[in-house]
């Protein structure tokens, strides 16, 4: 009497019908960007006057080629106070990160989430072949959740 295998019925591949929401339909779109030879000073006015904690650094072609943060600008304060370095004459390119992680204008806000979580991140810039076309921050993602919750969350 030989072994015989029974597979049962194959159920059906479930497949989520909702439709995907993107990074790109809650990314900001109007941002507020400097340039690397923008002067520190001009980087500190723009976040107070704007209340932003930082923002993509990108060339006259509007290629992305870094990130300037408020923890970037603390580095400015200390580096001005313990080595008697003036403020007024350094520049963006001497402090923005260069390695900047970025998020595609395709990924869905679940995998946006995630990428915050793991990263501590409080943003990510959207780029489309090395262009910057947006961002999207930790409270577009909460907006994107919300939305869903109220056409898809029972």
């Amino acid at each position: 009497m030989g072994i015989k295998s029974f597979m049962g019925r194959r159920s059906e591949q479930k497949t989520d019908t909702r439709e995907a929401i993107r990074v790109k339909d809650y990314m900001k779109r109007k941002l507020i960007t400097f340039k690397p030879d923008q002067n520190i000073n001009a980087v500190m006015e723009t976040l107070l006057k704007q209340r932003i904690t930082g923002g993509p650094v990108v060339d006259d072609q509007d290629n992305l080629v870094g990130i300037i943060s408020d923890t970037d600008l603390m580095q400015v304060i200390g580096d001005s106070r313990y080595h008697n370095l003036p403020v007024g004459d350094r520049t963006v390119s001497d402090y923005m990160s260069k390695e900047v992680a970025t998020i595609d204008a395709e990924a869905d806000i679940f995998d946006a989430a995630g990428r915050f979580l793991k990263s501590g991140h409080r943003r990510f810039p959207v780029t489309e072949q090395g262009k910057l076309i947006g961002q999207i921050s930790r409270m577009d993602v909460i907006i994107a959740a919300t939305n869903l919750k109220k056409d898809h969350w029972h």
